[in-house]
């Protein structure tokens, strides 16, 4: 058996074809969906980056494996303490060791290790590229690592290749030469002039007055991606610069589909396409970032071609991210870990019939701290710490009909809110008892100053606040976090 996972940071399903979007996007990645399931209600429990990826990795939600940060104590996967025997966990738990298990070779293309010191990242592969830019590469940087591996090891059997593209991450980066195919297509219909009117008073950083998280400013380098929108022309210049980077990625996911055909090994060759979480481009008048936990950053999309298995159809339920682990390791005949909190969907790959969950919690500490329950057709958002955004404490959201999160219904339907928190609390309550720690690390990082995205940075912002006329937005934010200003 062969599989080739391709992990595509900051990818959001609404912005491929195959998951409806307008744009021509994504035509290889869009070729694999037609060819195998297509998950379209996927979510990362943990956002964003190495939250999600730790949750994947370990098969546990950030709540157990103690990653829910990016900085701090709740951005270390925690020890195993006392119990811990020759070897840890990972050593036979983790995503790749599944395929260890299963007598498989495991390859690695990624910086992701380094760029959030997530050594346990590593763990379970035989083989580690790291292309040595820490995610600021591009496509074009990757695949000849790619293409060098598939040149000297595809024809072999048995191995898992996993690589990991960050073009449509921030900054955006497609290099000049490939131009913008997008420059004729109209924009999201969502997103009127009197919508960005809206974002424009809001507070924030991510905003779009402030792209560059805490400011506008911009670098040579990056000439796709602004630093502030005030019109309709920067909107543009920041959507075509996030599609361009999923074009780009896709080209160069085209070049390595063709090399695999060369081989003669497409017939059998698993391939899974997925994200460790998606972008907000303009939910909650964020733009550019992965900063909530909410539709825009934990959608992710899911595409696995199996041969011999279901082609051609979507999928609906809810699933998690880290459900992928003790799928494959049915797919693979392998014996789920007790440690797990996935829950495996491999007869949706065989049968077809969905499989999926009631409800969902995910979770994001590191820009905000927030959870949030996918519900029905339903997103209810529960704020800890609004990141100097001025969320509501409650926001609810109708997806079905609002998928960009524009009316929060949360007090005209207060049945809804009550049902999402009756579900948050039956999760956390689960969660709690099923480890053996005693602390969730949503509240160590509220107890350590606030999300590492945040932290520190109110004094400067609100000097920016008061130099661009939104001075107004002061006095609530003082109100809200007092302990900046008196923090040492």
């Amino acid at each position: 058996m062969r599989v080739l996972l391709l992990d595509l940071d900051s990818t959001r399903p609404d912005h491929l074809g195959c998951y409806g979007y307008h744009r021509n996007t994504s035509p290889h990645i869009d070729r694999v969906a037609a060819e195998g399931v297509r998950f379209d209600q996927y979510y990362t429990s943990d956002a964003p980056c190495f939250p999600s990826r730790s949750a994947l990795m370990t098969g546990r939600f950030g709540i157990h494996n103690g990653v829910v940060g990016h900085g701090g104590t709740a951005a270390d996967v925690r020890h195993e303490g006392p119990d811990r025997d020759f070897h840890d966990r990972l050593t036979s738990e983790s995503f790749p060791a599944v395929f260890r298990r299963a007598g498989m070779r495991t390859a690695l293309v990624s910086p992701f290790g380094e760029r959030h010191s997530a050594w346990t990242f590593y763990a379970g592969f035989n083989e580690i590229y790291n292309t040595g830019k820490s995610g600021m590469e591009s496509a074009e940087e990757v695949t000849p690592v790619v293409l060098d591996w598939i040149e000297r090891n595809a024809e072999q059997d048995d191995w898992l290749l996993y690589v990991n593209y960050w073009d449509p991450h921030t900054p955006y980066r497609a290099p000049e030469s490939f131009g913008n195919p997008f420059q004729d297509d109209p924009l999201p219909a969502w997103i009127t002039e009197e919508v960005l009117e809206r974002h424009k008073q809001k507070v924030g950083p991510h905003g779009a007055n402030e792209i560059n998280m805490y400011n506008s400013s911009t670098s040579p380098k990056y000439p796709r991606h602004p630093g502030d929108i005030r019109d309709m022309e920067g909107l543009r210049t920041m959507i075509d610069g996030y599609d361009c980077g999923v074009r780009h990625m896709d080209d160069h996911i085209g070049m390595i589909l063709n090399r695999l055909t060369e081989k003669g090994i497409m017939d059998d060759l698993v391939i899974i396409i997925t994200a460790d979480h998606g972008e907000n481009l303009g939910e909650l008048g964020i733009y550019g970032e992965h900063a909530t936990a909410d539709q825009g950053t934990c959608r992710i999309p899911m595409i696995i071609r199996w041969p011999g298995m279901q082609q051609g159809i979507s999928d609906d339920s809810l699933h998690y991210h880290l459900d992928l682990v003790p799928t494959m390791a049915e797919m693979l005949g392998v014996e789920p870990a007790q440690s797990w909190d996935g829950r495996s969907y491999a007869d949706t790959l065989r049968s077809g019939n969905p499989d999926g969950r009631e409800y969902l919690v995910v979770s994001q500490c590191a820009h905000v701290c927030q959870r949030s329950v996918r519900f029905g057709d339903w997103l209810y958002t529960r704020t800890y710490h609004d990141g100097y955004h001025l969320f509501d404490k409650e926001m609810l959201f109708h997806i079905a009909e609002d998928a960009h999160e524009q009316n929060n219904l949360a007090q005209e339907r207060r049945d809804l809110c009550k049902e999402a928190v009756y579900l948050l609390n039956e999760w956390h309550d689960e969660m709690m008892m099923t480890m053996k720690f005693d602390v969730d690390p949503l509240w160590t990082v509220i107890q350590e100053g606030g999300p590492y995205h945040a932290k520190g940075h109110l004094p400067m912002y609100i000097e920016r606040l008061e130099e661009t006329g939104r001075g107004h937005a002061v006095p609530e934010l003082k109100r809200r976090h007092p302990g900046e200003f008196t923090r040492n």
